[in-house]
């Protein structure tokens, strides 16, 4: 099947326009979507794979070695109760 295009030249460039325009908003909305999903503020433009200087840095936390022999004995005490009631 075959459209007509008895339509008027100028209504059918009014139309392109008026998609080029949606198509435009909605590639702007997608680039803020994936600058969201990586984790990067950016205005229109998409950065899939930003640049190390604009990346996060993670910060490396840090236990004090009271931490570490509480969680240790935590730990411990969890694996002797588990081998007492294996030996059951």
């Amino acid at each position: 099947m075959r459209r007509s295009t008895s339509l008027h030249p100028d209504i059918l460039h009014a139309a392109l326009t008026g998609l080029e325009a949606q198509k435009q908003k909605i590639e702007q909305q997608i680039a803020e979507i994936r600058a969201i999903v990586h984790g990067v503020s950016v205005g229109i433009q998409t950065l899939v794979h930003p640049p190390k200087e604009t990346r996060l840095k993670r910060v490396k936390r840090t236990i004090s070695a009271e931490a570490r022999k509480r969680i240790s004995a935590a730990q411990k005490k969890r694996w002797a109760a588990f081998r007492k009631a294996a030996k059951e």
